[in-house]
């Protein structure tokens, strides 16, 4: 009996979890993708009718939508590890004792709504808000120079946004770091640079690693900041599902946008996986 209760122990554990990813992950789903093949409208009804039809002509119309998610998804991520990693490395190596506190005060500003935050951001991008304001009177800026309505304030606010997915993961993996391996490259006559390069960065690849996805996933799929900051020439796949399904009432449409985004979302972590070296990460986070 004990025996038997050890082997089932694990599986009792993680039974609540795999329950609430079933009920509110797994199920949805497969609905949306059973939706994803209908045919119909809101007024006589939909019907399964495995219309993969669907799928290209999604595509086929919102295509350019797609390449810009990613590509204001990619850029976005990149920004993020601009301003990522130099700031958990400082925190990680020299916060000292106050490396809470530093935490702590990247963190304040999301405990606010998110959509509070990105209207606040619209604010401070506006023609004559607190930033081109100033500079126009100046003379330093011409009078009708303007950042919203753009694709830079969209991927500003983006990067705004999800910093703080791409700090901790990165400032977890430097903190994890034996501060001895880097003092023994030095050691062996290695500059600041050259220890970065062959000690500090291979060993906090985990940590960007696990930014980049929960960075460039969400990233790609928003449609708030798109919404606020950007123009209709900046709308995002995010954008088009979010009016397919609410506005529109084109469930069908909307599911397979949905389903072929996260497609390509898979498809592109995947490379990235490998590009990177899956191996070679694990094998860092185990050391």
């Amino acid at each position: 009996m004990t025996g038997l209760k050890g082997r089932l122990t694990p599986y009792l554990l993680i039974l609540p979890g795999g329950l609430w990813l079933t009920a509110f992950f797994a199920i949805p789903l497969i609905f949306m993708a059973s939706v994803s093949l209908m045919t119909g409208n809101l007024i006589d009804g939909f019907t399964q009718t495995w219309h993969w039809q669907n799928y290209t002509d999604a595509i086929g119309t919102y295509g350019d939508k797609i390449v810009r998610s990613l590509w204001y998804g990619l850029l976005a991520t990149a920004a993020c590890i601009a301003l990522a990693y130099p700031a958990a490395y400082w925190i990680a190596f020299k916060g000292g004792r106050h490396k809470s506190t530093w935490l702590f005060l990247l963190l304040l500003p999301f405990f606010v709504s998110f959509v509070l935050r990105t209207i606040s951001w619209k604010l401070v991008l506006t023609d004559n808000g607190p930033v081109l304001g100033p500079l126009k009177s100046w003379g330093l800026l011409p009078d009708g120079f303007h950042v919203l309505d753009s694709g830079f304030a969209v991927v500003s606010g983006l990067t705004y946004n999800f910093l703080p997915f791409m700090i901790l993961p990165i400032y977890v993996a430097l903190e994890r770091i034996d501060y001895r391996v880097i003092e023994a490259a030095y050691d062996l006559y290695a500059g600041r640079f050259e220890a970065f390069r062959r000690v500090v960065l291979p060993l906090s690849l985990p940590g960007v690693f696990a930014g980049v996805i929960m960075t460039f996933v969400p990233v790609t799929s928003d449609y708030v900041n798109a919404s606020v900051l950007g123009g209709p020439g900046n709308t995002m796949i995010g954008n088009v599902i979010q009016s397919e399904y609410f506005t529109q009432s084109n469930y069908h449409t909307a599911s397979a946008l949905s389903f072929a985004l996260m497609a390509l979302l898979l498809a592109g972590i995947f490379a990235y996986a490998r590009a990177l070296g899956t191996k070679d990460v694990l094998e860092a986070a185990a050391r």
